[in-house]
């Protein structure tokens, strides 16, 4: 038998950040992450301290268990276009990387998907997969070491954004942390893009524009 994924969420709708920003596409929310359990009690001592994303359970939009092909057909039912031409599917999470797997990945791409993954850079990502964005979180190893980008949200107090430029990606985003400080950090990062050219902004265009 084959196996079990847990899935938060599944819905279409616009990539929000980084380089395909504003691309149709089916996000694909595994549960669970390996820098924190989800719940707020454990935030203040959990690897990674400013995720703004519930991954927790199985809850959300189309949530479930399901075996790779089930799972592959749902994500392909939320495409609505019936020629099915510039399909892209989001593997996201938590960290997708603790539950994608090479039969899943095959099946969606048998699909017609362009698969992506965006992932803490901790595990290392299948080889196939279409497109790899990587954002590093303090306290943890980067093993994936190369893709297509790299997202830094910033500022992190115990990480340069700097220190990943000689990784072998193809393009570098920084994104402001959200929270209290957005705008502070917004403007942060656009001095940083300035002093370091190689380096582009990233926006959350969703929350600025309400698109869930």
């Amino acid at each position: 038998m084959g196996q079990i994924y847990s899935v938060k969420e599944i819905f279409y709708t616009l990539q929000g950040e980084g380089f395909h920003s504003g691309r149709a596409v089916v996000f694909l929310r595994f549960s669970g992450c390996n820098l924190w359990s989800g719940r707020e009690e454990d935030r203040a001592k959990a690897k990674c301290k400013f995720c703004d994303t519930d991954f927790v359970g199985i809850d959300g939009e189309n949530g479930g268990k399901y075996n790779a092909a089930e799972l592959a057909e749902l994500v392909n039912q939320q495409w609505p276009i019936s020629n099915g031409s510039n399909k892209m599917v989001v593997c996201t999470g938590g960290e997708p990387m603790l539950q994608l797997d090479r039969e899943l990945l095959s099946i969606m791409q048998s699909k017609g998907f362009f698969v992506a993954i965006e992932t803490n850079g901790t595990i290392p990502v299948l080889e196939g997969i279409d497109w790899i964005c990587v954002s590093p979180k303090p306290q943890t190893e980067i093993v994936q070491i190369r893709g297509n980008e790299l997202k830094f949200i910033y500022p992190q107090p115990d990480l340069d954004p700097q220190q990943f430029e000689e990784l072998a990606f193809e393009h570098y985003f920084v994104q402001p942390m959200d929270g209290l400080e957005l705008q502070k950090n917004t403007e942060s990062c656009v001095q940083f893009c300035k002093s370091h050219p190689m380096w582009k902004l990233s926006l959350q265009t969703h929350k600025i524009l309400g698109i869930p």
